[in-house]
């Protein structure tokens, strides 16, 4: 297993009220941790402490969010920001909400951009052409990147929020509920965009759901928030060996046994050898040997999950803006 890209011990409170009590893990590049819990057990706040954000809440956190051996929580603003959206990014949960209805989509990407890069238009047009076939936008299509959020589906706007978190090649991915406000078919491509992000670039995805079964798709390990801190981390392959209360209930709460979900997956060589197995690569080690996309299994694979997801409504969502 590789060196860990971001290693967590924090608390965080609003007032007197303690949200986040201890929360420990670390975050290994190329890997894939999804950190599930119900609504209130801390998943917005963690979100938030974790990008040095929560005092713009109203809250306070301490502890530490190391990055490169550096603290985010101890540096002062003006070096946070150049660590967040440029090492740290996050897929914001809801993509209507997060984009700025007043402005171009191209607009989002120069301001960006110009944030943590001194390379001037060219570069900046070569870089959203990368991104628009990586995330499987229109990248020949000029007028796109001239639209307008509320000019581009929710599918779209999703994807449009993933290419501006990978703009700045971030080791360290945070994608809050990312498929929460789509539809079953949609949360199914997200869910694969993920995964071929993950495979192919490398970038640690910390993937926050209420959705267990795209976690059991997509992660390596599995983090339970309950009541302010993880009650349960493990890999998502021994999942049926959790006993915790707060594990089995969000067991309990899926469309079939957690078993069969399992069952399902290793059927899928990928699935099996990749997802299941955590043998985390360098971000440069995984450019050099990318690792190739089954299409027809992973085609049946999501096809027959969409509709589980579909149906999984019983865990509360939580959302952030």
């Amino acid at each position: 297993m590789s060196d860990p890209v971001m290693q967590v011990r924090l608390r965080a409170e609003y007032g007197k009220r303690c949200v986040l009590r201890d929360v420990q893990f670390d975050l290994c590049a190329g890997e894939t941790l999804g950190m599930v819990g119900t609504s209130g057990a801390g998943k917005t706040t963690l979100v938030m402490a974790l990008l040095g954000l929560l005092p713009w809440c109203g809250g306070t956190t301490s502890g530490e969010v190391l990055i490169d051996g550096q603290n985010l929580l101890a540096l002062p603003a003006n070096q946070a920001r150049k660590i967040r959206g440029k090492k740290i990014a996050l897929v914001p949960q809801c993509p209507m909400t997060a984009l700025n209805p007043a402005v171009s989509l191209r607009s989002h990407f120069e301001e960006a951009w110009s944030a943590h890069q001194t390379a001037g238009r060219r570069a900046l047009e070569s870089r959203l052409r990368q991104l628009m076939n990586q995330v499987q936008l229109p990248a020949d299509d000029a007028s796109f990147l001239r639209r307008k959020p509320g000019q581009v589906s929710v599918g779209q706007a999703q994807r449009v929020l993933i290419a501006l978190a990978l703009l700045h090649r971030p080791a360290i991915l945070i994608a809050d509920e990312p498929t929460s406000a789509l539809d079953p078919v949609t949360q199914a491509e997200i869910v694969k965009l993920l995964r071929q992000l993950n495979r192919q670039s490398g970038v640690a995805l910390l993937y926050i759901s209420h959705d267990l079964v795209s976690v059991l798709q997509l992660c390596h390990r599995l983090a339970v928030l309950h009541a302010g801190t993880i009650v349960d981390c493990l890999p998502v392959a021994q999942i049926e060996e959790a006993r915790h209360p707060a594990t089995l209930s969000l067991l309990r709460a899926l469309p079939v046994p957690v078993g069969v979900l399992l069952s399902h997956c290793k059927t899928s060589s990928d699935c099996d050898e990749q997802t299941r197995t955590p043998k985390f690569a360098t971000p440069e080690s995984r450019r050099n040997n990318q690792l190739a996309e089954p299409q027809t299994a992973e085609s049946s694979q999501l096809s027959d999950f969409a509709p589980l997801c579909a149906r999984q409504q019983t865990v509360p969502q939580v959302g952030f803006h």
